[in-house]
């Protein structure tokens, strides 16, 4: 495809497949699914919370890391949250969408926010994660 650009962006957890963080294609920007992971592998909004290892996963805090990574794969290419026009979030267990739904309002209002899909999926990569997000963003070069 002519135009268009991949990019990795320094500083995140690195893809667990063959896809690139963004990719631009003229004035448009596409996300590839993001989720909490951290550089070191670990995942925000987990914790252990017994001697025999039961997690205890926040959605809240996922949440949070999911969004501003997505602002920090935006920042690479001089875009911000305010340039999205598309999301599509995968939640495993749609009991999680309040938490969810909060954590999104403080980001996004239904004046300036994005267009949004919300689904549920039977599982996402890594048994850690409660929520995925990909996103398009439109800003012109």
């Amino acid at each position: 495809m002519t135009g268009s650009e991949n990019k990795l962006i320094d500083g995140k957890a690195t893809p667990r497949g063959a896809y690139p963080h963004i990719k631009r294609v003229g004035d448009y920007i596409f996300i590839s699914g993001t989720s909490s992971r951290l550089p070191d592998n670990s995942f925000a909004g987990v914790q252990k919370v017994d001697a025999m290892g039961t997690m205890s996963l926040d959605i809240k805090q996922q949440t949070k890391a999911v969004l501003d990574n997505i602002s920090d794969y935006l920042a690479a290419e001089n875009a911000t949250l305010e340039d999205l026009v598309d999301l599509t979030t995968f939640l495993v267990n749609m009991n999680d969408f309040a938490g969810y739904n909060e954590v999104y309002a403080q980001y996004f209002s239904h004046e300036r926010g994005p267009a949004r899909t919300t689904v549920a999926v039977h599982q996402l990569p890594h048994p850690h994660l409660l929520i995925e997000i990909k996103a398009m963003a439109y800003k012109p070069l």
